[in-house]
């Protein structure tokens, strides 16, 4: 079990009451895909990816970036128990999807930077270091059903 301190659990609910959703997390995974090319095979059905201003006006990209916030959301909510929470995501996408659990990473070091970008001086080492802790446990909790 992770031991959350009371300012990492107070950071990561603020980064997640003031970031916008609908720009944040489609920001995030239009970066992941251009940066991480290799990351566009699961999304095959998501239409042109050919390049990154396909990527970043696709509003299939846009709508499973905000999607994905949303399931962080539920991590936010569930500090204690993200393992459990994030069960049946695990083997959605171990099972069904077989995602490369690395994706995960590759996702949580995008939304990092832009995080960063928005937040500016906001972002200071202490916020990074507790935002970085809270997305390696949502990162461990979704490659779980791989172990």
């Amino acid at each position: 079990m992770v031991e959350w301190t009371d300012f990492e659990r107070a950071t990561i609910k603020d980064i997640f009451s003031k970031i916008n959703y609908e720009e944040v997390g489609p920001a995030a995974l239009s970066r992941c895909l251009v940066v991480y090319p290799w990351t566009q095979r699961y999304f095959g059905n998501f239409g042109n990816l050919y390049n990154a201003a396909a990527i970043i006006s696709n509003p299939l990209v846009a709508k499973h970036g905000t999607t994905i916030l949303h399931g962080l959301d539920r991590a936010m909510k569930n500090m204690d128990n993200i393992k459990e929470t994030y069960a049946e995501l695990s083997v959605l996408h171990s099972e069904k999807l077989h995602v490369d659990p690395d994706n995960f990473r590759l996702l949580a070091d995008c939304l990092t930077i832009v995080l960063a970008a928005r937040m500016g001086t906001d972002f200071s080492g202490e916020v990074q270091a507790a935002f970085q802790k809270f997305m390696a446990v949502v990162v461990s909790s979704l490659g779980r059903q791989y172990h």
